[in-house]
């Protein structure tokens, strides 16, 4: 775990770049049960509007939230996590999928609780997908 003393409002983290693709979104829709066609579905993904078939929101925020949890080394040091969705990471039925940027860094400490707050953004072709994006961690 990292020290409270070694890190200071901010401190950036190692940059994090994901790719989502098809495959990830059907073994994350029989994970949480969300079986929502907009997620795989191409033909009804347009239907309600949408360019293409998109990524789960919570999928989305996961992975943004492994830049922290690959810092910190330790998954349970997570406090609190929380986002608000921006836009949609639209997946394309190709070999490539949907490249997703992850950046971080540290925007408040607090010395009683020996926690940090660390800012995230995810961005998807140059856009952010999460707004406010942020978890608090436990330091040692």
């Amino acid at each position: 775990m990292i020290a409270f003393e070694s890190v200071p409002v901010g401190t950036a983290l190692p940059s994090l770049n994901l790719t989502v693709d098809r495959a990830q979104l059907v073994r994350y829709a029989g994970a949480s049960g969300d079986f929502n066609p907009i997620h795989f579905n191409q033909r009804i993904a347009e239907a309600v509007g949408l360019p293409n078939v998109i990524a789960h929101g919570m999928l989305t925020m996961a992975l943004s939230a492994r830049i922290v949890t690959g810092w910190i080394g330790d998954p349970s040091a997570v406090r609190d996590l929380s986002v608000r969705f921006t836009r949609p990471v639209i997946v394309p039925d190709d070999d490539h999928g949907a490249a997703l940027e992850i950046s971080a860094v540290v925007g408040a400490v607090d010395a009683q609780a020996r926690t940090a707050r660390v800012d995230i953004t995810a961005k998807f072709e140059g856009q952010t997908v999460l707004g406010k994006a942020r978890c608090v961690v436990q330091l040692s």
